[in-house]
């Protein structure tokens, strides 16, 4: 179960590193992850929201006993 989210974060990571908060202003992808700016795109987004729900499931205890969905 802690690699279920593996798969995500790897695609989250490769969507911030093509966004223009990495490559025109130069920030982590840290801090591209945390603020909603314009320059992120809607997808990106929308896999950060999907990767939030993956790590909270690990630490729910109904999903911890059903196993978390995965990626």
């Amino acid at each position: 179960m802690a690699k279920s989210c593996k798969g995500l974060a790897m695609e989250l990571v490769k969507c911030l590193s093509e966004s223009d908060c990495v490559k025109v202003e130069k920030k982590s992808y840290r801090e591209c992850a945390k603020e909603k700016s314009p320059c992120i795109p809607s997808e990106c987004v929308g896999l950060r929201e999907t990767y939030f729900n993956c790590k909270r499931g690990q630490v729910d205890m109904r999903a911890r006993i059903r196993g978390n969905k995965g990626y």
